[in-house]
């Protein structure tokens, strides 16, 4: 039985995306090991606390990650 653990920083996702997340990385693992296994297929959130996790030395916290996620992607 596969158990996929995700970890976030508390205040960057909402309930809504977290439950998001459980679905579509449950019909993820479905769509490789079928159909019979969606019973035993653990998603488990685990949540940080803002400033509790860092990325090169910096610490980040939910305003950090928003900026990221804001920043304009450069074209390949």
């Amino acid at each position: 039985m596969p158990l996929v653990t995700v970890d976030l920083i508390e205040n960057v996702f909402t309930a809504e995306q977290k439950k998001e997340i459980i679905e579509k990385i449950t019909e993820t693992m479905v769509s490789i090991e079928g159909e019979a296994m969606r019973g035993v297929t653990w998603v488990r959130v685990n949540e940080f606390k803002e400033n509790d996790w860092a990325i090169g030395g910096q610490c980040l916290n939910a305003a950090a990650v928003h900026a990221l996620a804001a920043e304009p992607q450069p074209v390949a």
